[in-house]
């Protein structure tokens, strides 16, 4: 039976990057795979043209898929509109439709990008990282919040950390699996000593470990776990964090890679049903200028063939195609070392499909 994928592309580079993430997909299209595509508006583009982030018709296009490939949403055009209108709304309201509770970002250290990282080669080298985010709770979605002018006549912003047992136990078991086909080991970074949603956080963890022997479990505060990130940060195999220290300290990993523009993700719900971005977002400043790196788009949409099609040898085939373009010295500005040939988006994109 074929497959639908619903693109959403986005604004800034998210058309670009997605662009070329299409391109890829065409190829195992014509070998055979039984996917189809149908594109969608979001974000600003889709404000722009039905004056919301997420119109109906959208939501229609991505229930009626196995699966969204999605680009970037957002830019400073937007930056004066109500918070309810803007783009990011639109990404926000799709992980809370479909219950994507559990985000994925692997940060893995390709051997040709080494010299690419800020950090010296000998740190991150052999780095194969997987960071679990809890993707519906925490203070994004907690509630009462907002600014309000408080009791001495000053405005006051308030935000709600909350996190129910089941939306915990539920991220963990997730960790755990996922370290069972790796090097067994969880680490679940809080902040224990301070908020007692995250006490909670640690409890709970604590206790879904009992049902992995086979899996070794560690605590560590968030504070610590950025700079342990930093100072040595192979002693990771799989982080499971709330949705907040979760956004932070896996855009901190993406730069142990060398670069934003190389980590995919997928933000899944129990049934299989994904979302697929790279981390990085739409990038306005470098829009429609065939500068981007297409390639975390790519690496999400191998993501989005192992875990939500079921089509591993595909997904396999577009990762050996990106390791393939990187040991033949294929280089986007944003991991190019002094000297070397930089290609476009495009052009990169041109690469990985030769490479298929």
């Amino acid at each position: 039976m074929t497959k639908k994928i619903a693109v959403l592309a986005g604004d800034g580079i998210g058309p670009e990057i997605t662009a070329q993430a299409v391109r890829v997909l065409d190829v195992l299209v014509r070998d055979g795979l039984e996917v189809q595509t149908e594109s969608a508006l979001v974000g600003g583009a889709a404000f722009d043209a039905k004056g919301d982030p997420l119109p109906d018709e959208t939501l229609k296009v991505c229930e009626s898929a196995q699966a969204i490939l999605f680009g970037a949403v957002g830019g400073p055009a937007y930056d004066a509109l109500p918070r309810s209108s803007r783009p990011e709304q639109g990404l926000l309201r799709l992980r809370k439709h479909f219950d994507l509770f559990a985000n994925l970002r692997p940060a893995l250290v390709y051997p040709e990008l080494a010299e690419a990282s800020p950090l010296k080669p000998d740190l991150v080298a052999g780095l194969d990282l997987l960071i679990l985010r809890e993707l519906t709770g925490d203070i994004y979605f907690g509630k009462p919040r907002g600014i309000h002018v408080n009791d001495a006549g000053e405005r006051e912003g308030f935000d709600t950390m909350r996190y129910s047992e089941s939306e915990i136990r539920r991220i963990a078991r997730w960790a755990f699996e996922a370290a069972r086909k790796r090097n067994r080991r969880v680490c679940s970074v809080d902040k224990a000593n301070v908020l007692e949603t995250t006490q909670l956080w640690r409890d709970v963890v604590t206790e879904v470990a009992r049902d992995y022997p086979d899996v070794e479990l560690s605590h560590m505060y968030v504070d610590n776990a950025a700079m342990q990130l930093i100072r040595r940060p192979l002693q990771f195999d799989v982080i499971v964090t709330g949705n907040m220290f979760g956004d932070i300290l896996s855009d901190a990993a993406s730069m142990l890679t060398g670069s934003i523009g190389m980590l995919p993700s997928a933000s899944l719900n129990a049934s299989g049903f994904g979302m697929y971005e790279p981390i990085h977002g739409s990038a306005p400043d470098i829009a429609g200028t065939n500068r981007a790196n297409p390639l975390a788009t790519i690496l999400s949409l191998a993501m989005l063939l192992r875990y939500s099609l079921d089509q591993e040898a595909a997904a396999v085939r577009v990762e050996q195609a990106v390791r393939k373009v990187l040991a033949a010295g294929a280089r986007t500005a944003d991991i190019a070392r002094p000297g070397e040939k930089v290609l476009g988006c495009s052009e990169m994109g041109d690469a990985v499909v030769a490479a298929l």
